[in-house]
């Protein structure tokens, strides 16, 4: 069993949202930090949606989610919200600069104890290991989207990372009903990301260049996986436009890959710059909470009527 109680997640977005309500609901004492009260108030309306998933996806009772909310604060100010922190998760965008900027302003009001775990899904623990002041005590631990039934937990290591830093958080991941995945070696992407970034990716560029529509890229993807559930354009709305720009913005300029700079663009210019961030505000490339590809019939064989539209779409001029 893991020593830590009291559980602070910096960084109140999609995911550090998901992770603070699921903490709390396994029982996690859990402070919400963010800079702002806009994204706290977000975060809390996300958080009544996680309720009704929670009762109606796993069953939780009323008196669960009264208990889960107990458990839950809210908190701009930095130095209230890790007064008491066993583990501080950091869950802020996926830019090394602001990373870097996060745990050196909470370096020095951290208790002794505290360990720090980035939830990055690309970055290294190594590349903020020096920021954090306390380098034995932090490592990556990496969530995935839609934690309550995504539930892994990857954890990397750095160089000095303690074991018994590993030790403690590998028993925290089990505690919250994650299965813990060791990543063996540092690597970007970790192991989930590795593939599903090149995934999405090569999805979005059928999109971005035209070769393909949103629906079809998933329908492909959905057939040729049977049982699946989600394809690769509807995980993009899931992880949110925002995420999806900053990763591929990112490793684009870090790669110097033009098509990966040219699929972030599009999704800035398409989405982000009209207020439609995916799945957390109802409109991406589908709209929620009804989104196409759940339609019974997303990926049956049509009929005879569709084949006009199908040859228009195929027929091009060189």
């Amino acid at each position: 069993m893991s020593k830590i109680k009291n559980v602070t997640v910096m960084g109140s977005g999609v995911l550090g949202g998901q992770i603070a309500w699921h903490s709390a609901f396994k029982g996690k004492s859990v402070t919400v930090l963010d800079i702002t009260e806009e994204a706290l108030v977000a975060c809390r309306l996300a958080h009544d949606q996680y309720a009704e998933i929670y009762m109606q996806e796993l069953g939780a009772s009323e008196n669960d989610i009264a208990a889960t909310r107990g458990r839950l604060s809210y908190e701009t100010d930095t130095c209230r919200a890790v007064a008491n922190a066993d583990l501080v998760i950091e869950a802020v965008p996926e830019v090394p600069e602001i990373k870097s900027a996060a745990y050196q302003n909470i370096a020095h009001l951290l208790p002794e104890r505290t360990l720090i775990a980035t939830n990055s899904s690309t970055l290294l623990a190594s590349d903020f290991a020096s920021d954090t002041g306390r380098p034995a005590q932090y490592c990556a631990l990496h969530f995935a989207n839609l934690i309550w039934t995504m539930n892994l937990a990857e954890i990397m290591a750095h160089a000095t990372t303690s074991e018994e830093t590993l030790t403690q958080i590998a028993e925290f991941a089990i505690e919250i009903g994650m299965v813990p995945i060791p990543v063996e070696k540092e690597q970007n992407g970790y192991v989930l990301n590795t593939w599903l970034v090149a995934l999405l990716n090569a999805a979005q560029t059928l999109v971005t260049n035209g070769v393909s529509s949103p629906e079809m890229v998933d329908r492909t993807y959905l057939i040729g996986n049977r049982g699946a559930t989600t394809g690769p354009i509807g995980i993009i709305d899931i992880i949110g436009m925002q995420t999806a720009y900053n990763i591929l913005h990112h490793w684009g300029n870090e790669n110097n890959d033009k098509q990966m700079l040219k699929n972030a663009e599009y999704i800035q210019s398409h989405f982000i710059d009209k207020g439609f961030m995916g799945r957390p505000t109802g409109q991406g490339y589908y709209s929620y909470p009804n989104p196409a590809y759940q339609d019974e019939g997303f990926l049956d064989v049509p009929d005879f009527s569709c084949v006009p539209e199908l040859v228009a779409k195929v027929k091009w001029t060189p």
